[in-house]
């Protein structure tokens, strides 16, 4: 039997990047899901390539309406609904505190917080009529160690890795489990998407983040030396969509290579030896 065999799933930001990939592994094991995205001529040409197990709904997930609109959407077409994964984002780029634009700060917490939020509010009363359901909120790194993200994006992630824990706490009654995901650095159009490009183009520039991530992060902040794809983060989201979950709730499940719990000792080799010497001097 499939993992997800029966299930319905609602993921939003899902038609791209780790959204795309992850809908794509839930319909290969059995769920129907629903796609959820601005951008309807993508997304309805993405649920097609999906089959019958595939249906697209525009959302933009900071309109409560839509919001609710979208779990109706879900319920109306197959019937229930069995896991909800808020994963739809935007990027924030580097400010300075003293330079922040408390209006574009606004913008990000409601894409990373106000939509997961809502998006909960409205699965919940269907979840708990089934006392059932797997909600799995898209977090980050940056939510949990500060200085590798923008002031926005990482306040706004750490705020639902949180939030996540709170709604834990309430739903389990209901047999609701609720869990964030945290990846770190993950060769996909988001990076692009941050700064400023158009959609289309940044899906197009995967190779360019592989490069970049492989440059920059491998070694010196993450001690696994490959580079995270979408089908990793789709990996961890159909554990826990799944049953093979059905104790785990409250958690941060991060999958980063490594970067959030130290500093990778190829890094630090050499400074390490260098503070050791201070204390291996003979006079």
């Amino acid at each position: 039997m499939k993992a997800l065999e029966g299930k319905v799933a609602v993921i939003t930001g899902s038609t791209s990047g780790i959204g795309a990939r992850t809908a794509e592994l839930f319909v290969s094991q059995g769920a129907r899901v629903v796609i959820v995205g601005r951008r309807e001529d993508v997304g309805r040409a993405f649920a097609r390539s999906l089959g019958e197990a595939a249906s697209f709904i525009r959302t933009d997930v900071t309109v409560e309406a839509e919001v609710a609109a979208m779990i109706a959407h879900a319920v109306g077409t197959f019937g229930r609904l069995d896991c909800l994964m808020n994963n739809a984002g935007s990027g924030s780029g580097y400010q300075a505190v003293a330079d922040v634009d408390l209006q574009k700060f606004d913008t990000v917490v409601a894409v990373h917080v106000r939509g997961p939020l809502a998006a909960m509010k409205y699965a919940v009363p269907i979840m708990a009529a089934q006392k059932s359901g797997s909600i799995i909120n898209i977090a980050s790194v940056n939510g949990a160690r500060a200085g590798l993200g923008g002031h926005y994006y990482s306040t706004a992630k750490a705020a639902l890795i949180h939030l996540t824990r709170c709604a834990a706490m309430e739903l389990g009654e209901n047999g609701i489990r609720v869990n964030s995901l945290s990846p770190g650095p993950i060769a996909t159009g988001a990076f692009r998407k941050g700064g400023g490009s158009d959609a289309d183009e940044a899906d197009s520039s995967v190779d360019v983040a592989r490069a970049a991530i492989a440059d920059v992060v491998l070694g010196k902040y993450q001690p696994l030396p490959c580079v995270g794809t979408a089908e990793d983060i789709a990996q961890a989201a159909l554990f826990l969509a799944s049953d093979a979950s059905r104790l785990v709730s409250g958690i941060d499940l991060v999958v980063d290579g490594g970067i959030s719990a130290g500093w990778p000792i190829g890094a630090v080799r050499e400074d390490r030896a260098r503070f050791l010497k201070h204390f291996n001097r003979t006079s």
